[in-house]
């Protein structure tokens, strides 16, 4: 079978590029390293794009830092090529159009098997591990001294060559555009799924989204091509509702420029409250805001947001009470091996603008850069070319 990679790769170890993280908010440092060929039910990728989302900016800058460990390849946005697969692989083979996904999917567990949920006994998203879940180990080492070097949400798409399990890879359609494959890995998929399948807003209806990133966006998305008739979108970068408006938003609000709770400013324009609205900035009091602005009665809000706080929730238990909802959703509820490779044919066909999510296109050397400009507010995804 040929190879991806100069000469017959297959079952060899393959020298590459990668954008190492040696500590908490240190540049990321380009330098070539070793990646071991897939294992048992594993799968070895060559990335040809990635991107970087806000769970990537939080393990680089080292929240949480005493579950962090170095050095490590952050990433978990991406699109390739299979480049080999390990024993007993049986659904990809060499050459498959694929995109990783953190949050797995083994098909065989009770979690799988299960419709009420998107979640996977062995591979579901883990921010804590750090090396492949089969033995323990892992399949990145550096070049000079063969040390280890630590995985990443399963993924590990900072490289020009990545192994991760099976489970967590999607074959798609070859004829998918593959760069704008990349955001179906996180971003889009979760503020879209939030929408259409945690939520499953209904044409006619009412929705608050705060914060405005890739997934806040994508959220709102989802809302536009249901039918939503008011979107409203919430964010301190008055900027930002500028894409939204793009993205089907009608209304907007900087609870900086407010002399009042903002879920009082949207009770006032929607009769009441809104009958969803999504949290996507990781924050508590704006969960709580998120909460409150939806209708009492039938309210629903989608918490899609990362919270690395250790606060917890900021309800009263009898809040409940008056009808209000409030749900998690990881990977906007899809099932990544089955149900994604459908999400990207109806992405194919235009249902959703994924173009417009792309802000920013760098090469990988200049991955460092693409942090400046998520950090700055300037980008929504940058598109990094490998």
């Amino acid at each position: 079978m040929g190879s991806l990679h100069d000469g017959n790769s297959n079952g060899k170890v393959i020298t590459c590029k990668a954008a190492v993280a040696w500590g908490p908010g240190q540049p990321l440092v380009i330098e070539e390293v070793c990646v071991d060929p897939p294992q048992k039910m594993e799968v070895r990728v060559k990335i040809l794009f990635t991107s970087i989302c806000h769970t990537d900016l939080s393990a680089w800058q080292g929240e949480n830092e005493s579950h962090q460990v170095y050095p490590r390849i952050l990433g978990h946005e991406a699109s390739g090529i299979v480049e080999s697969v390990g024993e007993g692989v049986i659904d990809l083979k060499e050459g498959d159009h694929v995109v990783p996904i953190f949050n797995g999917e083994c098909g065989d567990c009770v979690y799988c098997k299960h419709d009420k949920t998107n979640l996977c006994e062995k591979f579901r998203v883990n921010p804590f591990n750090k090396v492949m879940v089969g033995d323990g180990k892992c399949r990145f080492s550096t070049k000079s001294d063969k040390k280890p070097i630590f995985h990443f949400l399963n993924t590990s798409t900072f490289t020009e060559y990545t192994v991760l399990d099976s489970a967590c890879v999607v074959k798609i359609d070859p004829e998918a555009p593959l760069k704008k494959m990349t955001l179906l890995s996180c971003g889009v998929s979760t503020g879209l799924g939030g929408a259409w399948n945690a939520a499953d807003v209904k044409a006619g209806t009412t929705v608050a989204v705060f914060g405005l990133g890739a997934v806040g966006l994508a959220a709102a998305e989802g809302a536009r091509t249901r039918g939503a008739s008011k979107i409203i979108g919430v964010d301190i970068n008055s900027q930002k509702f500028i894409k939204g408006q793009a993205m089907g938003m009608t209304d907007f609000f900087n609870p900086k420029d407010l002399d009042k709770p903002v879920h009082e400013k949207i009770r006032e324009i929607t009769g009441g409250g809104v009958d969803y609205s999504f949290e996507c900035a990781g924050n508590v009091d704006v969960l709580r805001e998120a909460f409150l602005s939806t209708h009492d009665g039938w309210g629903l809000t989608v918490v899609l947001g990362v919270h690395p706080t250790p606060r917890m929730l900021p309800l009263h238990p009898m809040e409940l009470f008056d009808g209000r909802r409030i749900v998690g959703s990881v990977f906007g509820d899809f099932k990544g091996k089955t149900q994604l490779p459908h999400f990207a044919k109806e992405c194919m066909r235009g249902a959703v603008n994924l173009e417009g999510f792309i802000t920013h296109e760098l090469p990988f050397s200049q991955i460092n850069e693409a942090f400046q400009l998520l950090i700055d507010g300037k980008s929504l995804r940058c598109l990094l070319h490998l």
